[in-house]
């Protein structure tokens, strides 16, 4: 693949014009040569255009970054807010697939952790919903504005986040916007990745006090919560979180 075959996927796939796609490419490369090892740097390097092949060059070891400070530093190197860095970031991951072999970019993937799949074109595919899909999900089935429904959502989420399993958490933060990463990462840490015994009320009044509202208010707005993330993750996902729960925050709050 050469040079403009590479940009022109960029571009196409990030519906971006020519000077953003090849920015966008760079910091993307740039970005991923400080993620994976030095010699799988070079070895990626050799199989891509010549024009393109430097901004994968590093001479540093490897860094255990995750998919939101990878986000972060292509954000900030081209100029994007960050849900346009996600839609540029796969759309290179997407042009660097196909211009090179099957066994690199295995090699690739294989050094990547599993939050990385959503931006991956092969393998597991999960689809990411944009944060004001979420949003407006919540404030429909709470019936409250935006901003009271995203203090709701980080509220229940981190929440949720100390009751449910490490791992179960991890998987939620695959499906969900980039933005609700972090209350979901501060449940999980403050749990120890070990799902917390919480009673229904003491759940409720958690929440409540995260949002500033009153546990009743807390308990509409967890079941609004609850019912856009049934939405976005699917039937079975949701049974995945669901089934680490006590029946009567299922029949109090998932219904």
């Amino acid at each position: 693949m050469d040079h403009d075959t590479f940009l022109d996927l960029v571009a196409r796939e990030a519906a971006l014009d020519r000077e953003h796609a090849e920015r966008a490419a760079r910091a993307t490369l740039e970005t991923l040569g400080e993620r994976i090892d030095r010699e799988e740097a070079r070895q990626l390097a050799a199989q891509l255009p010549p024009e393109v092949a430097p901004w994968i060059a590093t001479t540093t070891s490897a860094e255990g970054f995750d998919q939101d400070e990878l986000l972060r530093r292509v954000a900030e190197r081209a100029g994007l807010d960050l849900p346009a860095a996600r839609g540029a970031a796969a759309a290179v991951f997407d042009a660097l697939a196909q211009a090179v072999s099957r066994e690199e970019w295995d090699d690739v993937v294989a050094e990547l952790p599993r939050s990385f799949a959503p931006l991956l074109p092969r393998g597991r595919y999960v689809e990411v919903v944009d944060l004001d899909t979420f949003l407006g999900a919540v404030a429909e089935h709470a019936g409250v504005e935006r901003d009271r429904a995203r203090r709701a959502a980080e509220a229940v989420l981190e929440t949720l986040a100390e009751r449910i399993a490490g791992g179960e958490v991890d998987d939620l933060v695959e499906r969900l916007p980039l933005e609700l990463h972090e209350p979901l990462r501060r449940g999980r840490d403050a749990s120890g990745g070990q799902a917390q015994r919480l009673e229904l009320a003491a759940f409720l009044h958690r929440v409540a006090e995260r949002e500033g509202t009153s546990d009743p208010e807390a308990a509409q707005h967890a079941r609004a919560v609850l019912a856009a993330l049934h939405e976005t993750v699917g039937d079975a996902e949701f049974r995945d979180v669901t089934a680490q729960l006590p029946p009567d925050y299922v029949r109090a709050l998932a219904r």
